[in-house]
């Protein structure tokens, strides 16, 4: 009386390091993917300025339940809480992304930052010290430096929003 030998299917799932996998009811792993999932966190306010917030445009919070775009030209409005996840109107509800990444395209990144071509990837972002819902590339001169980020890209900025510091 020997062993019984098991033989086992090959080629269900590539050998190989995964973050979320599948399992069957047998317990064998059957799928994997093998790229983190990116996460976000977005809180809801309603816009208290005056006009249209537009998309990637960095918020700080107005009023209860309300924001405002930031500049980093007071302790106050260099407070910044997150970014715009789309277009906001006047008086109306969305919602700002505080964590993860924030994604946009080229042409609406050149809107926040003044340069053309999207975010430059690799470079740290800050809070503009003069323009509201402004970023800038170049570190402030005056009022509040204010980090927001570093771009991975054209058109995504993982935001790491620093306390602003006053000069």
């Amino acid at each position: 009386a020997g062993n019984p030998s098991i033989a086992l299917a090959s080629g269900v799932a590539t050998p190989g390091t995964y973050y979320s996998v599948t399992v069957d009811t047998y317990g064998r792993v059957t799928s994997g993917t093998g790229t983190a999932v990116a996460s976000s966190v977005t809180v809801s306010l309603t816009n208290a300025e005056a006009g249209t917030t537009v998309i990637a445009s960095p918020a700080y919070s107005f009023a209860a339940g309300s924001f405002k775009k930031a500049v980093a030209n007071s302790a106050t409005t260099s407070q910044v809480i997150g970014f715009a996840s789309a277009d906001i109107n006047a008086a109306a509800s969305g919602s700002i992304i505080t964590t993860g990444v924030a994604v946009a395209t080229t042409g609406q990144w050149d809107a926040v930052t003044g340069q053309t071509g999207g975010l430059s990837a690799g470079a740290k972002y800050f809070l503009d010290p003069t323009t509201a819902g402004k970023i800038t590339s170049t570190v402030p001169s005056t009022g509040f430096i204010v980090p927001l980020g570093i771009a991975l890209s054209t058109t995504q900025l993982q935001i790491n929003i620093g306390q602003p510091i006053q000069l």
